[in-house]
């Protein structure tokens, strides 16, 4: 399995809002998703995801984060 990781800043207030942008990558990546680590207090989100089948581009994981309506940046 080839796990890829991708990080975001993404502006949470609170837990409720953390909730909301794993409903959005759990809802767009079901089974592939492997991981999603958040912090509201620093506004982290990294994802984990199983690329052995389908590969997902930055784009596609930056998308199904701002589903949540949370302001979202790529971190490096």
């Amino acid at each position: 399995m080839s796990v890829k990781t991708y990080k975001f800043k993404v502006e949470m207030t609170c837990e409720s809002c953390a909730n909301a942008v794993k409903r959005c990558l759990t809802k767009a990546f079901g089974d592939q998703l492997k991981q999603v680590d958040t912090d509201v207090a620093t506004q982290a989100v990294v994802v984990h995801l199983d690329n052995s089948g389908q590969q997902f581009t930055d784009d596609q994981v930056l998308e199904a984060v701002k589903k949540s309506g949370k302001t979202v940046t790529r971190v490096d």
